[in-house]
């Protein structure tokens, strides 16, 4: 290891990785190589086929068995260093991971493929207060970005358009068929181990803030490294902006420690909130998503109940008899983003709203706005 970093503060350190695709198996792999012990892991897919010729942490039997990611990510990384402490999250990132985790991390690196799940990470990561480093790879391109609060926002590096595309999700495996129908290959394990090994190179500069602040290091913040494959050619280009105004990147603070708990209902969660901070009335914002209870059809009126957070809405309404093949703009949804004393449904759980496990609550009591992190203990 290089004489600049430093293995105790390596070890020492807590590093979240986002996505275990192809970027993802390099990141770990360097993370453990380099003498991280503490992970945490999140991916919601299965390991697929096509996998197999960018990831070296995956086989043809795990494809073939359809495993989860996390579980064979764990699996391999412990076969590396079984002194490493893993936490693995299969779930989207945009849902299932509490902002008290994230607050636990010294950096996250991001490995995913989207615009949205890239506006998930920097959204809790802003409001923890916490590093992130994202990758991007496809076909013979790179690049590589840090973001840190108070100085780069990657919502608001994105502008109009960006925001606008935002929402456009394909998979790693969307993007894979789409290159075999044209017969090109989509990115390759050299793409994935140069970008990798950058972001790892930064989540460590990161690590150790203080050889940062004292110019020992150069981080990427406000710029953006560019490989091109093709022609063997890097840039480093300007890639910083933050507003004032941008809500995505709102610190929140301070975040007190609570009693309450995912297993709380709605009712009993609110009086809590109430007693503790002695306000007369309380108000829990979903911030994330929301919470559906019925959706009616367009055409007829006919109303269905869902009781799910949003995201949920989809898979009900294709596994429902009377709703499959009715296209979501064929239906009106009819939506909570905040919970007061009047929710007509206060028996239901904090859990059953969709608070992800480990999460901080948002909560506006006499008009000020108050944070307080679940118990899980």
């Amino acid at each position: 290891m290089s004489e600049c970093l430093k293995q105790q503060q390596v070890s020492a350190a807590h590093v979240m990785v986002v996505g275990c695709g192809a970027l993802g198996n390099e990141v770990l792999k360097n993370l453990v190589l380099l003498g991280v012990v503490h992970l945490v892991v999140v991916d919601f897919d299965v390991v697929e086929v096509s996998n197999l010729s960018r990831s070296v942490l995956f086989s043809k039997a795990d494809a073939d068995a359809h495993r989860l990611k996390v579980e064979v990510i764990a699996e391999r990384v412990k076969a590396m260093n079984p002194a490493i402490e893993i936490q693995t999250i299969c779930g989207d990132v945009a849902y299932d991971v509490g902002l008290s985790l994230i607050r636990r991390m010294d950096v996250v690196i991001g490995c995913v493929d989207s615009r949205w799940a890239r506006y998930c990470i920097n959204r809790l990561c802003m409001r923890a207060g916490v590093p992130w480093v994202d990758g991007a790879i496809e076909e013979l391109e790179g690049t590589a970005r840090v973001f840190i609060p108070g100085k780069n926002c990657y919502a608001c590096n994105l502008g109009p358009e960006g925001l606008g595309d935002m929402a456009k999700r394909m998979s790693c495996t969307g993007v894979i068929r789409r290159h075999e129908q044209t017969g090109t290959v989509p990115t390759t394990s050299l793409m994935a181990s140069v970008i990798g090994a950058v972001q790892v190179q930064e989540a460590m500069k990161l690590v150790h803030q203080d050889a940062l602040e004292q110019g020992t290091f150069t981080s990427l913040c406000g710029k953006m490294f560019y490989y091109d494959g093709q022609h063997l050619t890097t840039k480093l280009l300007d890639f910083q902006a933050y507003d004032d105004d941008c809500a995505v990147h709102t610190c929140w603070t301070p975040i007190r420690p609570s009693a309450l708990s995912r297993q709380l209902s709605v009712s009993e969660a609110l009086c809590l909130i109430g007693q503790m901070i002695d306000a007369q009335s309380v108000i829990l914002c979903l911030e994330n998503d929301c919470f559906v209870d019925y959706v009616t059809e367009r055409a007829n009126d006919r109303r269905t109940d869902v009781m799910r957070p949003g995201h949920a809405v989809e898979a009900f309404v294709e596994a429902d008899a009377n709703l499959r093949g009715v296209p979501l703009s064929g239906l009106y949804q009819h939506e909570y983003r905040e919970i007061d004393a009047d929710f007509l449904y206060g028996e239901l759980t904090l859990a059953q709203l969709g608070i992800p496990s480990h999460d901080v609550l948002h909560i506006v009591a006499d008009g000020q706005d108050y944070y307080f992190e679940l118990n899980e203990q």
